[in-house]
This record gives C-alpha cells, sequence and structure tokens, in this order.
C-alpha cells in the first residue's frame, strides 16, 4: 500500500476524532450552559423574593415621641422616617431612617387610655412594638410606639403585624416548663417570676410548669407527658438540671421510635434559663448567664443543634451528656459535694485547694477515635440519621496510650463560662460532629497549676508539653489496675510523678458528667452523637467574663 493510500485513509479516523472532540466540547458547553442558567435562574428566583418580602403592605403616619413620621411596614422590616417642612431655601434635608426587623419583634399591642380601675376598653392611642436589642451577647427588651388616634387606622397595623409575625414558625406557642427551687441560691422561681414569666406572657406563649421536689423528678415527668402538646421545653435551674432534662429528651425520642440501642434526635428544642452557679451549658448558647437573655431566645424562637456524647460502661449506658471529667475535675467534684453546707463559691475553692493539695495521677489506657478533617466537614453537613457509629470504624483506627494522667477531658461543646470565658475546650464548637479530648499528664503541681491558670486568661493553656488535644468521635478510658479514690486518704505526701494510688477492688472512680458526681468502677466508653439535640440559642465565640477565682 502506498503512502498516499495510508494518508487517505487516515483521514476519516482524524475527521471522527474531531468530531468526538466537537461533541465533547459541545456537552462539555451545554452542560457549563444549564449551570449557568440554573445559577442565573436561581439568582432571578433569589431577587424576586427579595422584591417580594420588600414590597410594602402598608404605609401611614404615626408620631414618634412629638414628631411625625412616615411609616413603611414590608413583609421583613418596619422603617420610620421623619416628616420635615421644606425650608424657604428650599434646601432638603434627608434625615436617617430607623429600622426595625420583624424577627426581633416578640409582640405587638394596642396602646390604650384607661382611665384608674378600667380594665378594657378606652381611646385608642396606637400600637406598641416589643422587640430586642442586642448588645454585644446580650439581648435586651425594648419598645417601639407608634402614635395614631385612629382607631381603624390602628387596628389595620395591628392585624397585620401580627400575621406577619405568626410566619415565624420557629417560634414556641405552648412550653413545658420544669423550674428546680433548690439550684444555687434557690432563686430558680424568683427568676422565672420577675423576668421570664411576663416576657413569655407578652408574646403569648402559653406555659405548663412543673416545680421539681428531688432529682429525677423532671426525667420521671418526661417519661410520662404527652409532648405532641407542647412546642418546646424549658428548664430553669444549673447545669446539673439541664444535664437531667438533656437525657430525658433524648430518652424519650428514643422510647418513642422504639429504637433503645440507637440515639434519636428529640422533636422538642430545650430552653436554658440559667439560675445556678456556672450554668456552662447555658454560656455556651448564650454567651452570658441572663435569663432575660435566654428567655428572648425562646420567645424569638433562635435554634441552635448541638453535639451530645453518650456515656456507657460495661455496653449499659450511664447518661448521655456535653462533658466529663475523669481524674482532678472528678476527683474536685466528689470533694465539693461533701461539703454541700458551704456557698457554692467557697464550696468550688475548698475543693480546688483540697484537691491540689493531694494531687495524684491516675493510671489508665486512653484509646480514641481522632476525627479526620473531611470526616469533620462532612459531619457538619450530616443529619442524625446518618450519625456514624465509631465501633463500625473498625479497631484499628483506634489510638491507644497507656500512663499516668492528672485530668482527661472529653467535651463536645465548648464550655464556656464566667471562670474560662473562651471555654474549656475553645478549638471544638457546638454542632462541628466531634469532642475535644483534652488529657492532662503526670507532672507537677506547680506546673498544672499553671495549666489551670491559664484557662481564665487569654489563651495557652495547651502550650504545656503535658498536655495533649484531640478532636475524636469517641473515647475509652480503661483503668489499668483499679485505682480508687478517696476523702479519707491519708494526708502523707505521695511522690506525684511515681506512683498512683492503688486501693482495693470494688472501689468507684469519680465522674464529673455535665457537673454531676458519677461513679463508676470500670471503663468507660464516650461517643460523639452529631447534632443529637436543639437548643434554644445561638454559636457564641466568648462568655462574658465577670468573676474572678482567687484561690489558685
Amino acid at each position: 500500500m502506498s503512502d498516499s493510500e495510508e494518508e487517505l485513509q487516515d483521514e476519516p479516523r482524524e475527521s471522527t476524532k474531531k468530531k468526538k472532540k466537537k461533541k465533547k466540547k459541545e456537552k462539555r458547553s451545554g452542560k457549563k450552559k444549564k449551570e449557568e442558567k440554573g445559577a442565573q435562574q436561581q439568582v432571578e428566583e433569589e431577587e424576586e423574593e427579595e422584591e417580594q418580602s420588600e414590597c410594602v403592605v402598608l404605609r401611614g403616619i404615626f408620631k414618634l415621641g412629638k414628631k411625625s413620621h412616615d411609616v413603611l411596614l414590608t413583609r421583613t422590616r418596619l422603617t420610620w422616617t421623619p416628616i420635615t417642612p421644606e425650608t424657604p431655601t428650599a434646601e432638603v434635608c434627608v434625615p436617617q431612617p430607623g429600622v426595625v426587623l420583624l424577627q426581633d419583634v416578640f409582640a405587638v399591642k394596642v396602646k390604650r387610655r384607661r382611665s384608674a380601675g378600667q380594665q378594657s376598653g378606652g381611646a385608642v392611642l396606637g400600637v406598641a412594638l416589643f422587640c430586642c436589642r442586642r448588645r454585644g451577647s446580650r439581648l435586651e427588651e425594648d419598645t417601639l410606639h407608634l402614635h395614631n388616634a385612629s382607631a381603624e387606622h390602628t387596628n389595620t397595623w395591628y392585624n397585620n403585624l401580627r400575621e406577619l409575625l405568626t410566619g415565624f414558625s420557629s417560634r414556641p406557642r405552648y412550653l413545658k416548663v420544669f423550674i428546680n427551687p433548690s439550684s444555687h441560691k434557690k432563686e430558680a422561681v424568683h427568676i422565672y417570676r420577675e423576668h421570664v414569666a411576663p416576657l413569655f406572657k407578652m408574646a403569648d406563649v402559653r406555659t405548663d410548669i412543673t416545680v421539681t421536689e428531688r432529682k429525677g423528678h423532671a426525667l420521671s415527668v418526661m417519661k410520662e407527658c404527652k409532648l405532641d402538646e407542647y412546642d418546646g421545653v424549658v428548664c430553669v435551674g444549673g447545669d446539673g438540671s439541664v444535664a437531667e432534662l438533656c437525657h430525658a429528651l433524648v430518652l424519650r425520642a428514643q422510647l418513642d421510635a422504639d429504637s433503645p440501642e440507637k440515639p434519636v434526635k428529640p422533636v422538642l428544642p430545650l430552653g436554658i434559663i440559667p439560675a445556678g452557679s456556672t450554668d456552662v451549658v447555658s454560656c455556651s448558647v448564650h454567651g452570658v448567664r441572663d435569663p432575660v437573655t435566654a428567655a428572648l431566645h425562646v420567645v424569638l424562637g433562635h435554634l441552635q443543634q448541638v453535639d451530645m456524647c453518650s456515656f456507657s460502661s460495661l455496653g449499659q449506658l450511664v447518661r448521655f451528656g456535653f462533658s466529663a471529667m475523669f481524674g482532678f475535675g472528678g476527683q474536685s467534684l466528689a470533694r465539693a459535694e461533701k461539703k454541700r453546707w458551704m456557698s457554692s463559691s467557697r464550696r468550688r475553692e475548698y475543693a480546688l485547694v483540697k484537691t491540689l493539695a493531694r494531687l495524684r495521677p491516675e493510671d489508665c489506657q486512653l484509646s480514641f477515635l481522632p476525627v479526620k478533617k473531611s470526616n469533620r466537614n462532612l459531619s457538619e453537613h450530616q443529619n442524625q440519621d446518618q450519625d456514624p457509629d465509631p465501633e463500625s470504624e473498625g479497631e484499628e483506627s483506634w489510638t491507644t496510650n497507656q500512663g499516668l494522667y492528672l485530668s482527661i477531658s472529653i467535651m463536645s461543646i465548648p464550655c464556656l463560662s464566667p471562670h474560662a470565658p473562651q471555654g474549656l475546650a475553645p478549638n471544638t464548637r457546638l454542632a462541628n460532629g466531634s469532642a475535644a479530648l483534652i488529657a492532662v499528664g503526670n507532672t507537677s503541681r506547680s506546673e498544672f497549676i499553671k495549666h489551670l491558670k491559664r484557662y481564665s486568661s487569654s489563651s495557652g493553656q495547651f502550650s504545656f508539653p503535658f498536655v495533649e488535644t484531640h478532636a475524636v468521635s469517641a473515647v475509652r478510658i480503661r483503668p489499668r489496675s483499679l485505682i480508687g479514690w478517696s476523702e479519707e486518704e491519708s494526708e502523707e505526701e505521695v511522690d506525684s510523678k511515681t506512683s498512683p494510688i492503688i486501693q482495693s477492688e470494688g472501689t468507684a472512680f469519680p465522674w464529673n458528667i455535665d457537673g454531676e458526681l458519677v461513679e463508676i468502677s470500670n471503663e468507660v466508653l464516650v461517643r460523639v452523637h452529631p447534632r443529637l439535640i436543639t437548643l434554644y440559642g445561638e454559636e457564641v465565640d466568648e462568655a462574658e467574663s465577670t468573676v474572678t477565682c482567687s484561690c489558685i
């Protein structure tokens, strides 16, 4: 065959290749055009929604203070501009309009003039909008008064405002409230009546109140009551009360779903009104220990999904919670619980000083499943039905260390508080699908105190060679030998760098789980369950610091 014949035969092959390339290019360009059209269509839809939301629903004249204003109401906001007459020189001064977003308004009422003793009726004066104003992490109650003597005009605005406010579906209408009268300074009932109940009444939120009489009372009520009647649950108390109700909500969800082994996400959100001594969970979702801020988060329907942990021993569930401390944290809480007659601040300082004076490590095997960055990112978009089981990831992925530890902490939330404004676990978030493991190895008393002191400052609490931190999805703590702890232990100094205290078999180890003392004799398995519960509140970076500890 000649060269010319070969060239002629190769031409159709090249043309078919070119055709294929053209087809591929056309397909790619078609896909790009479709994607561009889809993106453009999405942008247009968003613009239409914005235009619809910004369409004027009502426009009218009201007095704010002594000046008349032109007031505009859209589906998302209310704006008012002073009406200013033209000057003789025809110079027009354009004043800045005032704005309030409807998402910050929780109630609207008709204002009337009533004589002394008059319970109803009266001359119409206008409408009052009750809204919240932000000041840092705090939410404060504020009122906007719109004056107009026309009853028809006022009622039209009142009805339209009410209709727009009912469009916020996350706002509760009926709440189950638990109040722990024994928490902290026994002020929970007073806090609820003075600061929370008036806001709930103003926002037309009905309540069913249970004042708890003993530990476990809220859990027993939650197991039996008809939760489908309520839009949410509210806890007025400290961290112990919050932990009990969170545990109860998950258990009730498991019971309703007939899923005794796998945790189930509760349908109802939980609101936390702080009335304890530290209020770690409340600070983590509010940033402040303020009952008004907490109540406004509830009435405005601010929802935040939060990770939780399950704590089990020998295959049996101990409880659900947010944080746990083994070693120093558990020992100091055990000592504090034996001095309940002291005030909370004195009891806490006594326990810290006493435990530091007898600082001794625990000999244990620490195993954990580290969270990979890719898995951590995926967990942010993962719902509870796809919650991975740490056990299914295989034994090969577990990392195991063995030795003496002064303190081991596992925290699925930052654990903000006035004592640690940036949190005991500042490297974790409320809903990132992982927990922070903070393991403090054996060291001298002075170095350990330096580590503790840095929690109340800006940072640096983990910049010690004896401290290691990990983002984990599961942790197993297994005592290598049965090491116990007792308040009546000897006053003799023991070299904390070499020897743990070994007690008789059967001695339980004190654990601090969400501020509650739990004694467990065997190994403990901790698993993280992403976004297991919904709380009223929002993500905050730092807590308001109002307390300084002078004990160390």
